[in-house]
């Protein structure tokens, strides 16, 4: 598979079907900042699409109720036709608050499996290498989308095809001239509004202490209400 330098549109991926794209917010964000790439995700989405038809773009991310970047980015993706799964955070024994949301993002790949032809995980987690074998047996090809240096090589492995979002870094960065009504804002997750340290994020879940959330249990429910909605179209 090659990029075509003559569009910046898609991948030439020949025939994808219909795709589904599952993207891991946090672990994109710590990974892309680790590059010094601000992404803007509706040309993420365009390239990640390539010439397939797209089913559902889910993120996924842990929510804090006093951070109004965040708030006003999740509400930019939901206008711009992304699913947004959002999940409290929690206090861990070491004091830091994070949200892990690997289960909801592998029950989802597992769930649609069947009314995707494609599926597309943004993420680097190695956590995800049981999921992407079970959405490949059954039927559907998996590939895997995140910065070479910060995704687990087994990941790489178990996925039918590896996008490096570093070589296609230029195709995907936010545009600093964006204006008016296709000014992208960026994402600034949960436990990250007070610092602006610079830190190297692995191949794990991540965080750090954050002020109080509220509970998004009902907006859990309301984006999910769409996935019962397709399977039982089945």
């Amino acid at each position: 598979m090659q990029f075509d330098t003559t569009t910046s549109s898609s991948w030439q991926f020949g025939h994808r079907g219909r795709v589904a794209v599952f993207i891991d917010g946090n672990n994109l964000f710590h990974a892309a900042r680790f590059h010094n790439i601000d992404i803007d995700y509706n040309k993420l989405l365009r390239v990640l699409l390539g010439d397939g038809r797209l089913l559902r773009a889910f993120f996924y991310t842990g929510v804090d109720v006093g951070a109004e970047r965040q708030q006003g980015f999740l509400l930019w993706m939901r206008r711009n036709g992304f699913r947004v799964v959002q999940k409290e955070l929690k206090t861990f024994y070491d004091g830091t608050r994070k949200a892990n949301l690997d289960v909801e993002i592998a029950v989802d790949m597992l769930s649609l499996a069947g009314r995707y032809d494609t599926a597309v995980l943004v993420s680097g987690d190695e956590d995800f290498v049981y999921a992407i074998n079970a959405v490949a047996y059954k039927g559907c090809r998996v590939e895997v989308a995140g910065f070479r240096s910060n995704t687990a090589p087994r990941l790489i492995d178990v996925a039918d095809f590896f996008i490096d979002l570093g070589d296609i870094a230029d195709l995907i960065r936010k545009d600093s001239t964006q204006q008016g009504d296709y000014d992208v804002p960026s994402f600034v997750p949960a436990g990250e509004m007070l610092s602006h340290e610079p830190r190297s994020e692995g191949f794990g879940r991540h965080g750090r202490p954050a002020p109080p959330a509220r509970d998004f249990a009902d907006d859990d429910r309301d984006s999910h209400s769409d996935i019962d909605r397709i399977t039982d179209e089945r």
